[in-house]
């Protein structure tokens, strides 16, 4: 039986950090932006963590 493949798009946007969370790009910040306060433009910058809820679908999509 072939390997699984992983799921290309996924693996673009998440990084498995090295104590295991994933990390993700925050949205908001492509368009729109003149409505938006540098401050919250600068929060919106950062990554976080994926939610607990989505941890594990999210790490099938990377093949682990």
């Amino acid at each position: 039986m072939p390997k699984q493949k992983s799921h290309k798009g996924a693996k673009a946007r998440f990084k498995v950090t090295s104590t295991g969370k994933i990390r993700r790009r925050r949205v908001g910040l492509n368009h729109f932006l003149g409505k938006k306060t540098s401050s919250r433009k600068r929060k919106l910058g950062s990554t976080t963590v994926v939610a607990a809820a989505d941890t594990k679908r999210v790490r099938r999509m990377l093949g682990e």
